[in-house]
């Protein structure tokens, strides 16, 4: 694997999936792999699991980090070619990104769309310009669209957790929220499970919430929550905002937050959440504190998705 950015870097799911459940019983397996190596962690919004979470995994594997928080420490960025750079842009990414693919051996990179231009958040123009002029691997840690290393995490999850007898009914369900959400987390998921093709896979959403169906081809879509929830294994709870009229909040249904009551037709169901979560708002208290909460096991197994990537990575530099 030479680049992590979306599933389709990965050439076989089950097998990371094995990587990572392996990393998680034996961290310490391959901590010289990544000696004499160095990644920069750059940040361009805020980040409590993907952080963490990626600096341990590198860690475990012998690799030095160093993290800039770019939108505050780092000069603001021209991404467009030909630009005349007399205004608040001061340097070029043409010009930042070789520098960051001399002083490092892997760049993990996290971005956030504008959420008002859906062609200039679609195209992914700052991932792409980085692994276009820096020449090293690079990984997503949440991109403008996408957001694989917590797919992965979430997979690992859903494998620790299902019977392996059965196919498991795996829904991903709109919630409600107090702004607007980018898609990445669902767009990402709905990717991953496709892809994986190890389950049924449901959307619910209101009307006018329809992702991009570049993602989410493959899925069966419903608008009826308590239709689509019946008889669920799992069900990932998360918000976001409208693609067709892109950005916009276009419904403010609160009897989408999921509670012990929509799960009736679903008793044997868990619940995921990427976090950070706004209880009472997508979740209730009695869903996140009971036992069919798997949100602390989905965070804590972001350590090992990232270390089973890395690990990958390595292999191939």
């Amino acid at each position: 694997m030479k680049k992590f950015t979306s599933v389709n870097d990965v050439l076989d799911i089950n097998y990371l999936i094995d990587r990572a459940v392996y990393y998680k019983s034996n961290p310490f397996a391959d901590s010289v792999l990544g000696q004499n190596k160095r990644m920069g962690l750059l940040f361009l919004n805020p980040s409590l699991r993907t952080r963490i979470s990626t600096q341990i995994a590198a860690r475990n594997l012998g690799i030095e980090v160093i993290v800039l928080n770019i939108d505050k420490e780092g000069w603001n960025l021209e991404l467009n070619e030909g630009a005349i750079m007399n205004g608040t842009k001061v340097e070029h990414i043409k010009d930042a990104a070789p520098l960051l693919g001399a002083y490092f051996d892997i760049i993990g990179m996290r971005t956030f769309p504008g959420l008002s231009n859906k062609e200039e958040d679609y195209n992914e123009l700052l991932l792409s310009q980085l692994m276009r002029h820096s020449g090293i691997p690079i990984v997503s840690l949440e991109s403008s669209t996408l957001h694989p290393l917590q797919s992965l995490a979430d997979l690992v999850t859903i494998w620790e957790n299902h019977n392996k007898i059965t196919r498991p009914k795996i829904v991903l369900t709109w919630a409600p929220h107090i702004k607007a959400i980018p898609h990445c987390v669902a767009n990402s998921f709905a990717q991953w499970i496709n892809k994986w093709d190890n389950a049924d896979f449901v959307i619910t959403h209101p009307a006018g919430y329809e992702l991009s169906e570049q993602f989410t081809e493959g899925a069966n879509i419903m608008h009826s929550q308590k239709e689509a929830l019946a008889a669920a294994d799992f069900v990932y709870v998360k918000n976001w905002s409208s693609y067709t009229d892109y950005g916009k909040v276009c419904c403010e249904d609160s009897s989408w937050m999921l509670t012990e009551q929509h799960l009736a037709d679903a008793p044997d169901a868990k619940v995921m959440h990427c976090l950070p979560v706004r209880r009472n708002i997508e979740l209730s208290d009695e869903i996140l504190d009971g036992k069919r909460s798997l949100v602390t096991q989905q965070g804590a197994n972001r350590v090992w998705a990232a270390q089973a990537v890395l690990a990958e990575i390595l292999k191939m530099s």
